[in-house]
């Protein structure tokens, strides 16, 4: 794991992809990617020699790290086995891997439609949600991401829809409850839950139940900010769809396969969705795989009616075997379990230390291996940091932190006015203070722009 630099093959990775790669998210001439030589664990290196700790996991998918040797071994076992094959056909890693996610999914969630990333699989869950009630409409909330395709980025609710949005798309937003920036005047968790609740239903009373197939809500946000749903939002919801005859989706694409210290978020808050997305964590974004893990009743929906969808590389036997290799090293090595602890016993009161010693951090919050930092200018108003969808000049402070992190040998997630704390979830206990180390330096750079 020791970086060999090779500044000449790092000047020529970098030129090809200046030359011919189309990066997403992103204005061409105005980015300066990283050329990265390779990967291990908990860490990456450039071409020059410096090692950076992921404290992104990538974008919070590599839950085991970078090349686990029994995951590796597994792609190649496939590969000289069978490398690809129709989804029409039963293959045993396809099935192997249904088996071995359904078995791990709550309630009766347990056929299983794969998809390439978590994109499409909130794609077809809505389509889905739309062909089994007969309805069109669709209720996400703001502060929320779920994919870069049409009707993904449609029900997103931040900034990257803007560009994208059809108003067409028979998508409606609604408030999450998030106390720190709440938009119901709430003081206590208990108001935010309950008037959050009573805003979502009167939401739908005023679209027409009639009209609305599903609510989809990620468990736990993710790129949004990791705020944590208060006791009682999320069986409030479930009511609310039992209720009004909607179709309940939770997307845990980001949440997901250990993040939160449970194999699902829902399992956190003992909430069963209808429909339920998955992708990155499910082999650690090995190979490219998502899917819809789907309740008893949508799928009688489709017992003999066909559904009208799919995918050329749906269940693809490399993604699959990846997947059961990655949900396996999960048990046996209890990976699951250790981010559940590191997460209450390491992180979870480091990070709030921080809090204590940078007046720049206004909110802690997080659970397992999956917290956020909110970067403020004033306590006392949360203020942040940086402007919403801030750019250029405005983001100056938040660039600052991200440069210093860097410096220090920690690669930060940093999205708007906060910072994430995300790494593998089998990152070591020695690790996760090594990244504490360069975050808390970092965090006084943050400091300089506190009012």
């Amino acid at each position: 794991m020791t970086p060999q630099p090779n500044p000449q093959v790092g000047a020529a990775v970098k030129a090809a992809d200046r030359n011919h790669v189309f990066h997403s998210w992103s204005a061409q001439e105005l980015i300066d990617p990283l050329a990265v030589a390779g990967a291990e664990g908990s860490y990456f290196w450039d071409y020059d020699g410096n090692r950076y700790l992921d404290f992104t996991s990538g974008l919070v998918y590599t839950n085991i790290g970078y090349q686990h040797p029994k995951v590796v071994a597994a792609i190649q076992e496939q590969a000289a086995t069978m490398t690809t094959f129709a989804p029409a056909f039963a293959i045993e890693s396809r099935s192997e891997a249904a088996r071995l996610i359904a078995e791990r999914t709550p309630g009766d969630l347990d056929k299983i439609f794969f998809t390439n990333g978590g994109a499409d699989a909130v794609e077809h869950a809505l389509r889905m949600a739309r062909l089994h009630t007969g309805r069109p409409k669709v209720l996400a909330a703001y502060r929320s991401y779920h994919g870069g395709t049409q009707q993904a980025i449609n029900v997103t609710g931040d900034p990257r829809r803007w560009a994208n949005d059809s108003a067409t798309a028979g998508v409606v937003h609604f408030w999450a409850p998030f106390l720190y920036r709440s938009r119901f005047y709430a003081e206590t968790e208990e108001q935010e839950c309950a008037r959050a609740l009573e805003h979502l239903e009167t939401t739908i009373r005023f679209e027409g139940p009639a009209t609305v197939a599903a609510i989809i809500l990620e468990t736990v946000p993710g790129t949004a900010g990791i705020m944590l749903p208060p006791e009682g939002y999320l069986a409030g919801v479930r009511e609310l769809c039992d209720k009004y005859g909607i179709v309940f989706v939770l997307d845990e694409v980001m949440a997901g396969f250990g993040r939160t210290g449970k194999w699902f978020a829902a399992d956190l808050y003992d909430v069963v969705p209808d429909l339920m997305t998955f992708a990155k964590g499910v082999n650690s974004g090995y190979v490219p795989l998502g899917g819809v893990a789907i309740s008893g009743a949508v799928a009688e929906t489709f017992a003999k009616r066909p559904y009208p969808g799919g995918l050329t590389y749906s269940g693809h036997p490399l993604a699959c075997a990846a997947a059961v290799a990655t949900i396996n090293v999960m048990e046996e090595e209890g990976i699951i379990d250790h981010a559940a602890r590191l997460g209450a016993e390491v992180v979870g009161p480091a990070l709030r230390a921080l809090a204590e010693r940078h007046p720049s951090v206004g909110e802690v919050r997080g659970v397992g291996m999956f917290w956020a930092l909110e970067l403020v200018r004033d306590r006392a108003t949360h203020e942040p940091l940086v402007p919403y969808n801030a750019a250029g000049e405005a983001n100056a402070p938040m660039a600052a932190f991200g440069a210093a992190a860097k410096k220090n040998g920690l690669w930060p997630f940093v999205n708007m006015n906060r910072t994430h704390v995300v790494p593998p979830l089998n990152v070591s206990e020695a690790e996760v203070k090594e990244g504490l180390a360069a975050l808390d330096a970092a965090l006084s750079v943050a400091d300089e722009h506190v009012a």
